[in-house]
C-alpha cells in the first residue's frame, strides 16, 4: 500500500482490474471470488491455483484467466473488494481526531481478521510484482487514504496521513504475518494514534 499513490486511479468497488465489466461477466467475476475464498479456506495460498479455483466456480480455466492474471492478482482482487463494501467509519466531530482515527483503523486492520487464510493469503499476494496486483495496491492505497481524510476532516497534513497510511500497512503486514494478533491490534492503533495526532 504505497503512500505516493495517484487520487486520480479509479476506487469503483465490483469493477475488474483489467476492464469494465457486463452484468454476465460481473456475474461471472464474483462466481470466480466466491469460489476462491472457499479453495482457500480449503487448501490455503500454497495450493490455490486459477484452474482448481475456476473448476469450482464451473467456469472454464481459459475465462477465468481473462479476469485474473494469476493467484496473487485473484487475492488481491479479495482484499480490494472487502475494502469497497466496508462501510464509511462513522464521523464524530466532537470528537478528538485520534479518536476518529483509532475507529477507522481498527476497522481497516481487522477487514479480514476472522479469515485467517484469506489474511495470510493478502499478506504474500499483495507483495507481487503482478501489474494487475500493482494498479490493485494503488486502488486500495487510494481507498485507505480516502477514508483517513475523510475522518479527519480538517485536521489534517500531508505528513499525518502519510503517517497513518504506513501504520495501516505496518499493522497489516504484522498480523497477517503472525507476528501481531489481530485482537491486539486496536489497542496498537489506539497508542500510535494518539502519538500521531495527540492523545485525546
Amino acid at each position: 500500500m504505497s503512500s505516493a499513490v495517484s487520487t486520480e486511479v479509479s476506487t469503483e468497488g465490483g469493477e475488474s482490474t483489467r476492464r469494465r465489466l457486463s452484468s454476465r461477466q460481473a456475474a461471472t467475476l464474483a462466481k470466480l471470488t466466491d469460489a476462491a475464498l472457499d479453495e482457500l479456506r480449503e487448501v490455503g495460498f500454497d495450493a490455490l491455483t486459477i484452474r482448481h479455483v475456476a473448476a469450482r466456480a464451473g467456469v472454464a480455466p481459459a475465462t477465468a484467466y481473462t479476469y485474473f492474471s494469476s493467484r496473487e492478482h485473484l487475492v488481491t482482487e479479495l482484499f480490494w473488494r472487502r475494502l469497497a463494501d466496508l462501510p464509511p467509519t462513522p464521523v464524530d466531530r466532537r470528537r478528538k481526531p485520534a479518536v476518529r482515527v483509532s475507529a477507522l483503523l481498527s476497522d481497516l486492520a481487522l477487514l479480514v481478521a476472522d479469515e485467517p487464510e484469506l489474511a495470510a493469503a493478502c499478506t504474500v499476494a499483495m507483495l507481487s510484482t503482478d501489474p494487475d496486483v500493482r494498479l490493485l495496491r494503488d486502488r486500495i492505497g487510494v481507498g485507505i487514504r480516502r477514508r483517513i481524510l475523510d475522518v479527519l476532516v480538517d485536521d489534517s497534513t500531508p505528513e499525518v496521513v502519510s503517517a497513518l497510511e504506513l501504520v495501516v500497512s505496518g499493522a497489516l503486514l504484522h498480523a497477517g504475518t503472525g507476528h501481531l494478533d489481530y485482537s491486539d491490534l486496536p489497542a496498537r492503533l489506539h497508542s500510535a494514534a494518539d502519538l500521531i495526532l495527540g492523545a485525546p
